[in-house]
């Protein structure tokens, strides 16, 4: 039984899963998205996602160089570590979690398998002036209460439809008997 095993083992040995992750944290970070499956992007996302949480809020000289030689042990790749502790603190330190978002692309020819793109979240410029330019003229789609003048006009409109109405039913009525 599988109680408490949480993460997929995406059907590798231990070692080869972690160098992998490893490889695939150092890409994302470097090239700021990846093409891959759905569910290594999943797997990608838990382990690089605490990564990123360690780079925000360190004071002193201490703490941050513990914290880059943490994530140097996870990573293994000090150009990935210079890059993280770089621009990447600086864009994610206001943002409380959710650095990583994955786009389903459809599903690969060969095998079926369903691709992804993982993306660093505030790396991403189409997303961000959409959602400056969406935010700035928003508007609701329910209708509002119209005013009185408004409602008296629309209120005779329909008589005066009902009124023509019947009298084309009346004439037609009236040519159906002849």
């Amino acid at each position: 039984m599988r109680h408490r095993k949480k993460f997929n083992h995406l059907g590798r040995k231990s070692a080869h899963r972690k160098a992998m992750l490893a490889n695939m944290a150092s890409s994302l970070i470097l090239h700021k998205r990846i093409k891959t499956t759905v569910a290594k992007a999943k797997a990608l996302r838990m382990y690089v996602e605490p990564l990123i949480t360690k780079t925000k809020e360190l004071s002193t000289v201490e703490e941050r160089t513990h914290a880059q030689r943490t994530v140097f042990a996870s990573l293994k790749d000090k150009y990935a570590v210079k890059e993280l502790f770089g621009d990447v603190a600086e864009k994610v330190a206001d943002r409380p979690g959710g650095y990583t978002r994955i786009l389903k692309l459809g599903n690969r020819l060969g095998d079926n398998a369903e691709m992804c793109l993982i993306e660093l979240v505030d790396y991403n410029e189409n997303m961000l002036e959409t959602k400056k330019s969406s935010s700035a003229g928003k508007r609701t789609r329910r209708g509002r209460r119209k005013s009185t003048a408004d409602n008296a006009v629309a209120a005779e409109a329909p008589a005066q439809n009902e009124t023509t109405q019947e009298q084309v039913s009346d004439s037609t009525d009236a040519e159906s008997k002849e």
